[in-house]
């Protein structure tokens, strides 16, 4: 689309909207896991709704509409509906049809949510149905505002990619010109002209599909005046820091340098057992480390008196999203003596057109096709305190999952796939007397576009041979379980923020192995 739609805070007020250096054509205010009765819950301003432009509530953003109507509207639901549903489509016969154009009169949708609409806000009519859900969609009666109870953006959604075009394409009047050709060239002309001829940029990567990409599009920019940091944090998978040097260094042509910030991950993770503490633990201590001034200091020295003579005065945002990644330029880099700029060249793309960007950078398939690997890594695989002990053992334990499921030639076929450990002790045989060990928990999920997954269906016997292997090989587990959780009501991720499930968490179900 021309008109990029950008993600703002749901406190944003209306002035950052009407000072935009463009005008939006539409507004969609998504789902998240909160009650609109929370009193930390997000808002939105009345006066965006004065904007003049159509607006879409999705979920949380439908139960908001109602509310902000009248607080009555929206109740905690008797009935919780999770997963997939079928819902009926109720024709008007005015402009509040446009939503569901050409779509019939019912489809299958995905639903992950608690509270409920139980009046319809005034103005508004009923637009869809559900058994649990009277106003599963509602429309004002002359206004282009909208809402809906279920996830369109999931794949299991019916039809879901076609709603949210009826909304941006037919309601909105925007228009689907955005293509990926060019995309390098254009990039590269952008990020030239800001950082100048004499400048240098330095930036993190973690040897992720993301960052990698954005390390090679500078490098392509501006040659040597890029240098990337690797941080050891200690939580990486099996021998990742000597394959990220390889094919960063070696293969790409992309100048790194690795740190090993270890020990200073373990010692702020201490003591930590509750899963969100440690996320944002880890997030944090990226900011805190020194080492990006350091090297700042470091590039300038080494390039005085040479043709890369210059200030460090950017800093690479390779990642797409913040939420359990480094979390952005540490404040003091911005506004302290480094005074760095933020340059983030991927920010208008998603996942999937990273990869197809990556493939124009000529970017090696095995690298490309890389499952996701969270920011906060090993880290938040392992349930209870985080120590070097077990995350060596989770480590072991991933290594040799993923290398059989690379053996048996399904790699492509899984998503995502990774094994957590929890520290709990469970009772097993080993040498004819009982054994206390941690329990494994195997996760693979397939996906088209990670908002949902359902668990891969493995043949047994790969699976029990996946868990003998660990049960011997790995010392200190003595249990094996597979996580056979949809996505949602689970998560794909082990430990998630809360801000990242679809509306509420649930309760996962496993299988156990041995």
């Amino acid at each position: 689309m021309s008109e990029t739609l950008d993600a703002a805070p749901p406190h944003a007020t209306f002035d950052k909207l009407k000072d935009l250096s463009w005008k939006p054509v539409g507004i969609i205010l998504s789902g998240g896991p909160s009650s609109v009765y929370s009193a930390d819950a997000p808002n939105v301003d009345p006066l965006v709704f004065e904007l003049g432009v159509p607006v879409l509530g999705v979920c949380y953003g439908c139960q908001l509409i109602a509310w902000r109507v009248n607080s009555n509207n929206v109740a905690p639901g008797v009935a919780r509906e999770y997963g997939e549903t079928s819902m009926a489509i109720r024709k008007i016969g005015n402009h509040a049809d446009r939503l569901f154009e050409g779509l019939g009169d019912s489809l299958n949708v995905v639903m992950s949510h608690f509270d409920k609409l139980v009046h319809l806000p005034d103005g508004f009519k009923t637009i869809a149905t559900t058994k649990n859900s009277e106003f599963a969609g509602i429309a004002h009666d002359s206004q282009p505002v909208f809402g809906i109870q279920f996830h369109p953006e999931i794949s299991h959604t019916e039809r879901g990619t076609d709603i949210i075009a009826n909304f941006a394409l037919k309601i909105c009047g925007a228009r689907a010109d955005w293509k990926m050709d060019n995309f390098s060239e254009r990039e590269i002309v952008r990020i030239r002209k800001l950082v100048g001829d004499k400048a240098q940029v330095i930036g993190a990567v973690s040897g992720g599909v993301d960052s990698t990409v954005a390390a090679k599009l500078l490098t392509e920019a501006i040659g040597d005046r890029f240098k990337s940091i690797l941080v050891d944090t200690g939580l990486m998978r099996l021998n990742e820091c000597e394959q990220v040097k390889e094919t960063l260094d070696k293969h790409l042509g992309i100048n790194l340098t690795v740190v090993d910030g270890s020990d200073l991950f373990f010692s702020r993770l201490a003591g930590v057992t509750e899963p969100e503490a440690k996320r944002k633990i880890i997030g944090e201590t990226y900011k805190v480390i020194d080492l990006f001034e350091i090297e700042a200091l470091r590039i300038e020295k080494e390039a005085e008196n040479t043709p890369f003579a210059g200030k460090v005065e950017w800093f690479l945002q390779g990642t797409l999203y913040a939420h359990h990644n480094a979390g952005g330029l540490p404040a003091r880099m911005q506004n302290g003596e480094a005074h760095l700029k933020l340059l983030e060249p991927l920010r208008e793309l998603f996942k999937d057109e990273v990869r197809a960007f990556g493939r124009q950078l000529q970017i090696h398939e095995e690298l490309i096709g890389r499952h996701p690997f969270p920011g906060p890594g090993l880290g938040i695989r392992i349930i209870g305190e985080v120590t070097r002990e077990r995350v060596e053992i989770v480590r072991k334990a991933d290594h040799i999952f993923i290398s059989m499921i690379r053996e048996a030639g399904i790699y492509d076929e899984v998503t995502q796939a990774y094994a957590a450990l929890d520290t709990n002790r469970a009772v097993g045989v080993q040498g004819d007397a009982r054994a206390y060990g941690y329990i494994c928990v195997l996760r693979a999920v397939t996906s088209l576009d990670m908002m949902s997954a359902e668990p891969y269906e493995f043949e047994w016997s790969l699976l029990k041979a996946i868990s003998r292997r660990i049960v011997n090989e790995v010392d200190g587990i003595a249990r094996v379980v597979y996580d056979t959780t949809s996505k949602p009501p689970g998560e794909s991720l082990l430990y998630a923020s809360p801000s990242h499930a679809c509306d509420i968490d649930r309760p996962t179900g496993t299988i156990e192995l041995e």
